[in-house]
């Protein structure tokens, strides 16, 4: 039997899963990752939940929560996480030398893609679950569920080009210390807080527009309200993720 090398890269789909999976240990390897899409939602939800320092909410406090920290959680993979360790991985020079690699650079976007819907699954069986313990009691059955993943993969899609978007055109420490403000801003004015309607007219008419806005306003809809697929919320966040990614793909910077 004659033995004759072969050198080449590996299948993509192989490498997809490799990369999937590289991402997804460096990410719950990373403690500050681990505390900022993890632990502070699972501690909001139980604070926001036991304590009415918020004042008034509609409906059920429990109902009015949870999806809006759901919608935070999201932001917190998708954007302020995937921003901060992209934007070091470019400074450092890993995406210069994964870029030199047979690594096509579309299944490394993809591979972090997929680390972030990996996260997210998580994030929604950790605070889900929590919820559920506190009260929470979401209605609309299979409709609801379909109708949530369509929000959740529009939103992710919304920040990660967002988070990439800051991450290859600021340096690393920058997209450190923006990525928080604006993680804190949506925090405070997107609607996970404080309902819209506690906010002037004319503002809330346009914090509504922002991602996490429509994120969360859409899911408590869909979650506390039992309506159908919210087609705002939805072509508020596509509107987000095609203006983000398209940028994000114009004006990358691997180095």
């Amino acid at each position: 039997m004659t033995f004759t090398p072969a050198p080449g890269a590996a299948p993509a789909r192989r490498m997809l899963a490799a990369q999937t999976a590289m991402e997804l240990r460096l990410s719950l390897r990373n403690g500050e990752q681990v505390l900022l899409t993890l632990l502070i939602p699972l501690l909001l939800t139980g604070l926001l939940v036991a304590e009415p320092f918020l004042g008034d909410l509609p409906g059920r406090r429990v109902d009015f929560v949870v999806p809006g920290v759901l919608a935070l959680a999201v932001t917190s993979a998708a954007f302020t996480g995937l921003a901060i360790g992209t934007g070091f991985e470019r400074k450092y020079g890993v995406l210069k030398r994964l870029g030199a690699t047979a690594l096509p650079r579309s299944v490394l976007l993809l591979g972090k893609t997929g680390a972030v819907l990996a996260v997210e699954l998580l994030q929604v069986l950790l605070v889900g679950g929590l919820g559920l313990a506190l009260g929470w009691r979401p209605t609309g059955g299979v409709p609801a569920a379909v109708s949530t993943l369509a929000l959740v993969v529009a939103g992710t899609a919304a920040f990660a080009g967002l988070g990439l978007l800051m991450a290859g055109t600021l340096r690393a420490e920058a997209t450190l210390a923006a990525a928080n403000l604006v993680w804190f801003l949506l925090l405070f004015f997107g609607g996970v807080l404080f309902p819209l309607s506690k906010f002037p007219a004319g503002l809330a008419d346009v914090l509504q527009f922002l991602p996490t806005a429509a994120l969360a306003e859409g899911l408590r809809d869909v979650l506390r309200d039992g309506a159908g697929l919210p087609v705002q919320a939805l072509l508020t966040l596509l509107a987000w993720a095609v203006v983000a990614l398209g940028a994000a793909a114009a004006t990358f910077k691997w180095e």
